[in-house]
């Protein structure tokens, strides 16, 4: 690495003075910037792609991990590039050819400039790449021969110019030198303009057109390269006659200023030269110098009057000084060369461009104030100030724009973003020069901005309410919950779910069920108005965000009746083993009160409302019911005519639809006495006879049931005596050792040597059959048995101790036996009694 200053020498091509401007501008964008390094390289031109030109890390001082945390890259503003920089090894190597006479055509020393750019923080590093030449091209003339007409009269010392031969190369490679052969009339001479050499032929010896009368001669051009390199060109001069003056021009130089941009036929100035002959002799033509053949396509000269007007546009940026040479011929052939310098004013024609080095899209919505999204170079290339330049954000959007370095804008976030406010951004970067009037352009970014899960489901009520019939079948649908959730893609997936929680000490889960995509709440059992009147639980919507968000919502379903309860009567209560009966007596009044009859509807509503009405009866104007109380009172005065037994049939009906009902029958005795409604009633019920004949079958087959065992035991006991008996007989006469064995003794309660049992029994009689009752009391004997603890330990031996053992045995099973007896009898006289309350109800 060497470090050069950038210099321009010769004949002030336009190409040499754009470099200088770059440089300048270079120069100066590193060191008021802040830029903290700057490196330059020299290789030679026409390397091989991937031909390494230096250490960028290393000569920056930069590690490589910074190089790729910094995103490293390299800004130009060409279309080429020229270099590649590989930043996992930090180097710079060649990824374009190089042509130097390409990219600076005379300029020398040729270079190119470019910046390495790093983010996070942002640093700017400049790069100079100078191409040193290499000897790759021959001088070349534009014609392949060049043609003059010289008069015999020609003075010794006549100078002609001889066509310029262009070398690309430059330095010791360019063109060094002329040979001119023969030479025996004309010497070379060779002379510097504008940076170029060219050559004139000088007169040493007189022509003479009688002797020969036509000259052919080489130029060759030569340049200092290894191996050296040439070019020729073939010199035609025809002698004529005597014209012995010389055009002279009336200024040696001429200087001029044109804007650039000028449309075509913009005059530029007029050269003039004068001819001291006379005559045809003295008639001058202007034409461009044959060194500068190129300048004929920018301007055109009237070779009559030497007006110089512009041919086509001049850019300013491509060429800022213009230097040329004018010849004035006369009819001799005689010339003269004049030099022009235009000078080329600059006018603000060119726009700012924008260029983009980075932009991030989409930006999360949760990035704070003051967040990089994007990285943006302006360049102008006027001069002075039409091509300072400065950025705006147009429109009120939040975001803002900022320089640290000259020419390079960052795009920054200047609040919160919310996407669910504002899903994207156009976001308009007008970048705008200081001229007048000023140039400006425009880029619009397309911002998006990505979702992040902070918006939770929201219901659209706070309460949903639904009603479902009961009876209602499983699965059915109820109702369906929605909720909205603003954000986007998975954060915005809701789902559903119960909130657990119990209804009657039951899980919710096994009344209702939600599906968790939909929200349809379905039924899970059917329901029953007369057990659960009404349903509220919470549902919770939950998004699919991480963390998940979630809201919940009350839903209330209201359970709705339905007629599906027939009435119940209370009373009179039915019963199928017996007659029941109100009594009336004959006396009673009209409006007499003789019952009322109870019932109910465990639905609710109209369902529940009741009306009571005869159905059948067997005196239609003795009794009327009330239509809405029940109450069964007397139509008319009683008399001896009506019979004592009245049967009514009453229908309870409810206000369903359709109607349930109910019968019940009541039976009403007309009668002033008991007796007469036992005479009655004895035949009104046969199947209370057949059933009290069934409970005397199966009362007298389990009293013999009894008796048959109590003789079994009977029996079984003295048999057991008997042989015990004849077994202590035979132990008595063989006279072996006996062990005694003492019992305690028995004694009953009352001390009479007996086992009565005293029962006591409680009857209740009423109205009601079915509410009479008999209690079975506990006996009135509280011990059977008492054993005494003191005489256990005695020890007697007597054969009436022995026994002992045998008699209690005896004794247990005769009380088993008589008090299963006396049980059974006791209940056959309690049914019978009841029978009897019955009957005298």
């Amino acid at each position: 690495m060497e470090s050069k200053e950038d210099h321009c020498s010769g004949g002030g091509r336009w190409r040499c003075v754009w470099r200088q401007a770059a440089c300048l501008f270079v120069f100066l964008c590193f060191f008021l910037n802040g830029t903290e390094a700057q490196i330059r390289y020299s290789i030679p031109e026409e390397m091989k792609k991937g031909s390494l030109v230096g250490n960028v890390a290393q000569d920056l001082g930069l590690d490589v991990k910074r190089l790729r945390s910094g995103r490293a890259r390299i800004v130009t503003g060409e279309n080429v590039q020229y270099t590649e920089l590989r930043t996992d090894k930090g180097l710079l190597v060649v990824h374009e050819r190089i042509d130097r006479e390409q990219l600076c055509g005379d300029v020398t020393p040729c270079s190119f400039t470019f910046e390495i750019l790093l983010e996070n923080p942002m640093e700017l590093h400049p790069v100079t790449i100078e191409v040193l030449d290499v000897n790759d091209n021959a001088p070349t003339f534009k014609y392949n021969h060049l043609q003059f007409e010289i008069s015999e009269s020609a003075a010794l010392g006549s100078r002609f110019v001889l066509e310029s031969a262009h070398d690309a190369d430059v330095g010791a490679n360019g063109l060094q030198s002329y040979i001119l052969t023969p030479s025996d009339h004309f010497v070379l001479k060779e002379h510097v303009s504008g940076g170029g050499k060219y050559a004139e032929m000088v007169l040493q010896k007189g022509l003479d057109r009688e002797e020969q009368s036509r000259l052919s001669l080489k130029l060759v051009a030569v340049d200092g390269g290894n191996p050296q390199r040439s070019g020729t060109v073939n010199i035609i001069i025809n002698i004529i006659d005597a014209n012995d003056n010389a055009p002279v021009f009336d200024q040696t130089t001429y200087k001029v200023k044109v804007v650039e941009n000028a449309i075509k036929g913009t005059h530029v100035l007029t050269v003039n030269a004068t001819d001291s002959d006379s005559g045809s002799n003295a008639k001058v033509t202007y034409s461009f110098s044959k060194t500068n053949a190129e300048i004929k396509d920018t301007f055109h000269i009237n070779e009559e009057t030497g007006c110089i007007t512009v041919a086509k546009q001049i850019d300013y940026e491509k060429e800022k000084t213009i230097e040329f040479m004018v010849e004035a011929k006369d009819q001799g052939g005689l010339t003269e060369s004049a030099k022009v310098e235009i000078e080329v004013t600059d006018l603000n024609d060119n726009v700012p461009v924008i260029n983009v080095m980075s932009f991030t899209s989409p930006v999360s919505e949760d990035s704070p104030a003051g967040t990089t999204i994007g990285i943006i170079n302006v360049k102008d290339l006027d001069s002075g100030e039409n091509g300072h330049v400065r950025c705006a954000i147009e429109g009120r959007v939040p975001f803002r724009i900022k320089s640290n370095v000259r020419n390079y804008f960052a795009l920054l976030t200047d609040a919160d973003l919310d996407r669910e406010s504002v899903p994207e951004y156009n976001i308009t970067v007008v970048a705008s020069d200081s001229g007048s009037p000023p140039l400006s352009s425009k880029m619009t970014f397309n911002l998006k901005v990505s979702d992040v899960n902070d918006n939770a489901p929201v219901f659209p009520v706070s309460l949903y309410t639904a009603s479902v019939a009961e009876n209602n079948h499983p699965g059915v649908s109820v109702l369906k919950v929605s909720a909205k959730d603003p954000d986007e893609n998975q954060n915005a997936r809701v789902s559903y779910m119960l909130e657990e929680r119990e209804i009657g000490g039951t899980p919710v889960a096994e009344f209702v069920s939600v599906n968790a995509e939909s929200g349809v709440i379905s039924a899970v059992r059917s329901y029953d108005y007369e057990q659960i009147k009404e349903l509220v639980f919470i549902v919770r919507a939950q998004d699919g965000g991480s963390p998940p968000l979630s809201s919940n919502v009350s839903v209330r379903i209201l359970i709705q009746d339905q007629n599906d309860n027939a009435p119940q009567v209370l009373y009179p209560v039915q019963t199928g083993g017996s007659v029941l009966a109100e009594m009336v007596p004959r006396s009673a009044d009209v409006g007499y009160l003789v019952t009322k009859v109870v019932a109910v509807d465990v639905d609710s509503g109209q369902n529940a409302w009741l009306s009571y009405k005869v159905q059948k009866a067997t005196d239609r104007a003795l009794f009327e019911v009330g239509l809405h109380n029940g109450e069964i009172r007397t139509v008319r005065q009683v008399t001896d005519k009506d019979g004592v037994k009245q049967r009514l049939s009453v229908l309870v009906e409810d206000n369903g639809q359709p109607s349930r009902s109910a019968t019940v029958i009541v039976n009403v005795a007309v009668a002033d006495s008991f007796p007469e409604v036992l005479s009655e009633f004895t035949d009104f019920s046969m199947h209370d006879k057949e059933y009290n004949d069934k409970l005397t079958f199966y009362l007298v087959l389990a009293l013999a049931v009894v008796s048959f065992l109590f003789i079994t035991c009977l029996l079984l006991i003295i048999s057991v005596k008997v042989y015990r008996w004849r077994q202590s007989r035979v132990l008595y006469h063989s006279n072996l050792p006996v062990i005694p064995y003492y019992p305690p003794r028995y004694s009953d309660t009352l001390g009479t040597g007996t086992l009565q049992h005293v029962y006591n029994y409680e009857v209740c009689r009423t109205s009601d059959s079915r509410k009479s009752d008999m209690k079975n009391m506990q006996a009135m004997s509280q011990s059977l048995v008492s054993v005494d603890g003191a005489d256990a330990d005695t020890p007697h031996v007597t054969k009436q101790m022995a026994g002992n053992f045998s008699q209690m045995s005896t004794l247990v099973s005769l009380i088993f036996c008589h008090s299963f007896s006396v049980v059974v009898f006791k209940v056959y006289t309690a049914v019978r009694r009841l029978q009897y309350c019955h009957l005298a109800c």
